[in-house]
């Protein structure tokens, strides 16, 4: 089989609870409203080509681990972006534009994000400012541009392209749309939080009634994963067991819950899953993550690859699956700590539960993608 017969042992690098676990639904919408998380909905589902993206079941892993099911929400199919991300940026600047329409939007971005900030610009016929890295691909940038962006590279990393983003827009009076809270900067990316809920309305009438027992959830500033918590306080009756996943090289989400309040990662190296390689959460999400996340596990990047193509050969389903590399640190986790009777059992995984794993991007970056799959 897939996973036991080939005995390769998948990894994972550290697994820790949370001591100040409490899942309180209230706090959770007090940070992220219901009413920010219906108005998102009622917005997003009114857009030309919005259709809910499949809710895959990984029928041959869950056999093999000996799990009643695996649901596999699958992000490619989100219009034309492949990624959970258009659900975000594009919302966020879809209601500050109903503010003024006379603006230029900008971003700091690994790629995704700034796809949506273009994206939501070009519906609205907005003009729009991408600061990138130089770690960032030369196809992210081209996707970008072909969107109408104006697409500025800095030298460093992320946060490089952030400072310089900042400066500029300050300088020049642009509308900074980021999926990065601070110290003042709280409401728009509490729009792209409520947009990233989208997502657990959609899974809430996909799952035909069956109780998650489970949720996996990839977390780079920790944004997607706050609004699918905020989702799960504004739809599921019965809480499932959260479990946030990272890169070993930028786990501050891990970092953070480990002493209780937020710390900065020094990022020595970049991670494959590099919509994931972030020093510090943000201030938002972290409102949420900090008492809500029950465990926290980080990866190295060694079954990346070959997570990304054992999904698509439909290994893992009865369909192909196309996943980047952001897409995949879910199943890894999951199969990891399967094979780990401590944590299995510490989490309570068994032969009756239900695990919803995020496939938050398709082949956004299409050469990478193959790489990937051909190693």
């Amino acid at each position: 089989m897939t996973i036991q017969s080939n005995k390769h042992l998948w990894k994972y690098t550290e697994f820790i609870e949370n001591k100040s676990f409490s899942f309180d639904r209230n706090k959770i919408l007090d940070s992220l409203s219901k009413e920010d998380i219906d108005d998102a909905y009622l917005s997003i589902s009114r857009w030309d080509g919005y259709s809910a993206t499949p809710l895959e079941e990984l029928t041959k892993l869950s056999n093999e681990l000996n799990l009643d099911k695996i649901y596999y929400k699958d992000e490619s199919k989100r219009f034309e972006l492949k990624s959970f991300k258009a659900l975000g940026g594009a919302y966020a600047v879809e209601k500050i534009a109903k503010e003024n329409r006379n603006i230029i939007v900008s971003t700091a971005t690994a790629g995704n994000h700034g796809r949506s900030v273009a994206w939501g610009a070009k519906r609205l016929g907005l003009k729009c400012k991408i600061f990138i890295s130089e770690n960032v691909s030369e196809s992210r940038e081209q996707a970008m541009a072909k969107l109408g962006a104006d697409v500025i590279k800095v030298k460093g990393n992320y946060e490089n392209s952030l400072v310089e983003c900042i400066k500029q827009s300050t300088k020049n009076n642009w509308k900074i749309v980021q999926d990065v809270a601070w110290n003042n900067y709280t409401t728009i990316p509490k729009y792209t939080m409520a947009g990233y809920s989208v997502m657990m309305k959609e899974i809430v009438s996909q799952i035909n009634k069956n109780n998650i027992s489970h949720i996996i959830l990839q977390a780079g500033v920790g944004g997607m994963a706050a609004g699918m918590i905020a989702g799960v306080a504004r739809y599921l009756k019965t809480i499932p067991i959260i479990i946030v996943v990272e890169p070993d090289s930028a786990s501050c989400v891990l970092e953070s819950i480990r002493i209780g309040t937020i710390k900065k990662i020094d990022i020595k190296r970049e991670s494959l899953m590099g919509g994931m390689s972030c020093g510090e959460v943000s201030l938002v999400p972290w409102e949420i993550l900090r008492s809500s996340v029950k465990y926290c596990i980080s990866l190295p990047d060694d079954d990346i690859a070959k997570t990304m193509k054992l999904l698509g050969n439909s290994s893992f389903s009865n369909t192909k699956i196309i996943a980047g590399e952001n897409a995949v640190p879910g199943v890894i986790s999951l199969i990891a700590s399967c094979e780990n009777e401590k944590i299995k059992k510490t989490i309570q995984l068994n032969k009756n539960s239900n695990v919803l794993l995020i496939g938050c991007e398709g082949d956004t970056d299409e050469k990478m993608y193959k790489k990937l799959i051909n190693q």
